[in-house]
């Protein structure tokens, strides 16, 4: 029995069409909702949601590369609690997320890339990467309170 695959996995990648024993596809596969029966009308649908799956990530692509074009050259000013220029504690990610907030930039905290643990007042050059393929370098000052 031939099914066009839903999911990535053993049999091969999404919309490709393999022959599989009848029971596997029956049982498994179709109910299990990773593959759909070769059928003439299931693969036109099958194209239809590729085209607007590829049209959606081409559209979260731009959407990123234009907040990296507002982003560009930013610098995070940050004043924390310290002691002869160590920080009481460490600047976190949700801290830099909070300071790219108050500069209007609401960030997904978890896609900041920090290269180490920030423990004392200095410079650093961190970068957010909005998309996969989209990455911003960003200016951290941390200053004594």
């Amino acid at each position: 029995m031939n099914v066009i695959l839903l999911e990535p996995g053993r049999l091969g990648q999404v919309g490709e069409v393999v022959k599989v024993k009848p029971g596997y596809a029956r049982n498994f596969l179709i109910p299990q909702g990773l593959a759909l029966p070769a059928t003439t009308s299931n693969m036109k649908t099958l194209e239809a949601r590729i085209r607007a799956r590829q049209k959606q990530l081409a559209q979260e692509k731009a959407n990123a590369e234009a907040l990296a074009e507002r982003m560009k050259d930013q610098t995070v000013e940050l004043h924390v609690r310290a002691g002869e220029g160590k920080i009481y504690g460490a600047v976190t990610h949700a801290d830099v997320a909070e300071g790219l907030a108050k500069n209007g930039f609401d960030v997904d905290r978890r896609k900041l890339d920090m290269p180490k643990t920030i423990k004392e007042i200095g410079e650093y050059e961190i970068s957010y990467k909005a998309h996969p393929e989209v990455s911003v370098p960003l200016k951290l000052i941390v200053h004594a309170q």
